[in-house]
């Protein structure tokens, strides 16, 4: 009797608690998305239905005429398609250099051992700390020596001088929590390193790989401190830095404002549904194993 009792009690503490667990989450994610729900009415809906708050609904007349105008850069000589054209100039290269070049090095430390090893582990872990403002002016002063200003290559470069550290560190991590026993069958059967890695390792590390691609594909797409420092031209404008230009100190257009962040935030979250069974499974196994 008195079990039964504690596993009904058991039971409805359960019951109580996964309540209170799913009020949370709906909690947190109406909260999330509000923000979101605001641009997206903002951008389907004419600029004076919306100057006074998006949630004013006294007359309702959707249109997508704000797409259309800054797709085709009718209100501010800045069209949204080209600049999307020139972030994937600038972020598909930047997104898969340096995981060519990280992997490589995640996986000599994680397997080879040689005299200085920790100590040019723990120097790319802490370059990680540094934040973008501090080193701005001698990246600014480099850049303008090698002439790499205006350039899409000097922008590629320095998202990987950035991206390297961090994705050295996660996929040194990763590496270290596969099995080394598959590795030395291959020596024994004759393959080189190189080959272990490129038919080996790397297809087992595809969870990993797709988290880096996905992380470093949105970083890029997304910055604009970089693309503001480097890049004055304004035919090689990037995405964000086209969706400001919409947007005029005494004429401002939420709606239109709205429209160029719906599109630019497309690319991104496609490329997170894409990867999304992989994205989980890298993360966690990734940040497990220091």
């Amino acid at each position: 009797m008195i079990e039964k009792q504690y596993t009904i009690i058991k039971k409805l503490k359960a019951k109580r608690f996964t309540i209170v667990v799913h009020l949370v989450s709906w909690i947190v994610t109406f909260i999330w998305i509000t923000p979101f729900l605001g641009v997206f009415m903002s951008s389907i809906r004419p600029f004076k239905e919306v100057q006074y708050g998006w949630w004013n609904f006294q007359s309702f007349n959707p249109t997508l005429e704000s797409f259309f105008d800054v797709w085709a850069g009718r209100t501010s000589r800045a069209p949204l398609s080209v600049s999307i054209v020139n972030s994937l100039i600038v972020t598909i290269p930047a997104t898969f250099i340096p995981i060519i070049v990280a992997s490589l090095a995640a996986y000599s430390f994680a397997r080879f051992s040689f005299r200085t090893k920790d100590l040019l582990f723990l120097a790319i872990v802490l370059l990680q700390t540094i934040p973008q403002q501090m080193v701005i002016l001698p990246i600014f002063n480099l850049m303008n020596n090698l002439h790499l200003l205006n350039t899409y290559i000097g922008l590629i470069l320095l998202h990987t001088a950035f991206g390297l550290p961090w994705q050295i560190l996660f996929l040194r991590n990763f590496f270290s929590t596969l099995p080394v026993e598959i590795e030395e069958a291959a020596r024994v059967d004759g393959a080189s390193y190189f080959k272990i890695f490129y038919r080996i390792i790397l297809p087992m590390s595809l969870p990993a790989l797709a988290s880096i691609i996905s992380l470093q594909f949105v970083w890029v797409w997304n910055d604009f401190f970089f693309a503001l420092t480097m890049v004055q031209n304004p035919n090689m404008r990037l995405v964000t830095q086209t969706i400001p230009a919409n947007f005029t100190r005494y004429e401002p257009n939420w709606s239109l404002l709205s429209a160029a962040s719906i599109i630019a935030m497309i690319l991104p979250i496609a490329i997170y549904i894409a990867l999304q069974r992989y994205y989980v499974r890298g993360l966690t196994a990734g940040a497990v194993k220091g």
